[in-house]
């Protein structure tokens, strides 16, 4: 059972607090999370969140260490006394309490959140939270909001500083939404308060506080760079050489890779990192590693997923099977390109975690050869595809066949581990 929220936590066991402050400091706090502070021996937080709640702290005040330590070493060294530590808002919420939990049990803390600041815009702006997109751009790419600009759709997003809100106006115009209206809210709780707002094109604010966040109302001016939910999306939104899965082919393939919400894949001959970016699309919990043995394709690669909203999709440049050593065990794996080369399905396969997913595909003879051998040894499923696209022949129009991809698909169970 979890603790219950009580002030008394300075026991062995639930010794540390985790008080959430706003900007209108120790005003806006109940009773408990102001006995946490004033009962505690040592009080760490930020400097602006340590002047916030002077008044109330009678231990050591201690600012965080520059740069960030997010193994907590200063914390946890003084585990078993009364300690107390002051986040912004809501700590669970992109917050220090999230970093907290990854060292400590449930029962070793109490938590006294206070409103977050999606919360307090959210009551400002009269937008109701469960319906529209939240996304933290604090100490994260701007790009992590390019998958959110859907015309007609609100968004708000945290930025790190006064240079956020202009950092999104500019991306904005650039993927063709310089008509989105934007509302800057500065300081929200506090004295000095402030909302203004502008379109994207016409962004010209300044004197920005460092506490922002920003909200949208999407709309586009034109030819917009709209990221559709569906899997294959249009060859022509990816830098590419020609050499990448098609549309149609990498929708087949998305849905025979059967993203689950949290898993890693493995894009091996990852070209130009269609596959990863599409698996990362899926939910923002997903996670991709694109292999590629081309500089010039592997550069593209990450452009690509800056350019789609997914910078965190990790390129390691080399050739499989040796650049797979030492890598994560991936939940899922595609072969695209190089799977003909000694080893590298094999490999694949081992490192595939139990019950995880692997899917092949060839264009080749000597890849198709692999794939048939290895559906002879292991079991799996086989299909062949073929796309035809209507195309000009003379002043009519004919079918025009791409070449055929066999796919295999298999699904790695206890006595493969």
């Amino acid at each position: 059972m979890p603790p219950e929220s009580r002030a008394d936590h300075a026991t062995a066991d639930r010794w540390l607090s985790i008080v959430g402050i706003g900007e209108d400091g120790i005003a806006g706090l109940g009773e408990n999370a102001r006995q946490a502070i004033g009962s505690a021996a040592t009080v760490f937080g930020g400097r602006r969140h340590l002047e916030l709640a002077q008044a109330m702290i009678r231990g050591d005040a201690r600012p965080w260490p520059t740069p960030f330590d997010p193994q907590m070493r200063d914390v946890l060294a003084l585990r078993g006394t009364p300690v107390c530590v002051l986040a912004s808002g809501d700590p669970f919420l992109f917050g220090v309490g999230v970093t907290l939990s990854r060292h400590l049990e449930p029962q070793e803390y109490a938590t006294f959140p206070a409103p977050s600041a999606f919360s307090l815009a959210a009551a400002r702006l009269g937008w109701t939270l469960q319906d529209i997109e939240t996304v933290s751009l604090h100490g994260r790419p701007v790009d992590l909001i390019r998958p959110l600009l859907h015309p007609g759709r609100h968004v708000l997003a945290l930025t790190s500083d006064g240079r956020g809100p202009a950092d999104i106006a500019r991306l904005l115009v650039e993927a063709g939404f310089g008509a989105s209206v934007l509302t800057v809210l500065e300081a929200l709780g506090g004295e000095s308060e402030r909302i203004r707002t502008t379109n994207a094109s016409a962004f010209t604010l300044e004197d920005i506080s460092e506490l922002n966040l920003v909200a949208l109302e999407v709309r586009a001016d034109g030819p917009a760079r709209v990221l559709p939910l569906s899997t294959g999306l249009d060859d022509h939104l990816f830098e590419h050489d020609g050499q990448m899965t098609k549309r149609e082919i990498r929708a087949v393939t998305l849905s025979a890779l059967a993203p689950r919400r949290g898993e890693l894949l493995w894009d091996i001959g990852a070209g130009s990192g269609s596959i990863g970016i599409e698996w990362m699309l899926r939910h923002p919990s997903m996670r991709a590693i694109g292999i590629e043995a081309n500089p010039v394709r592997a550069a593209r690669a990450q452009r690509n997923a800056q350019a789609f909203g997914v910078p965190g999709l990790s390129i390691v440049e080399g050739t499989a099977p040796a650049a797979l050593v030492g890598l994560e065990p991936p939940d899922a794996i595609f072969i695209g390109g190089g799977g003909s080369e000694p080893g590298v399905l094999e490999t694949a396969m081992d490192c595939l975690k139990p019950e995880g997913r692997l899917v092949a595909n060839a264009v080749t003879l000597e890849m198709e050869a692999v794939l048939l051998a290895a559906q002879a040894r292991h079991g799996g499923h086989l299909i062949r595809l073929q796309v035809s696209r209507a195309e000009p022949v003379g002043s009519m129009q004919g079918w025009r066949s791409a070449m055929p991809v066999t796919q295999w698909t298999w699904q790695k169970n206890g006595e493969d581990a």
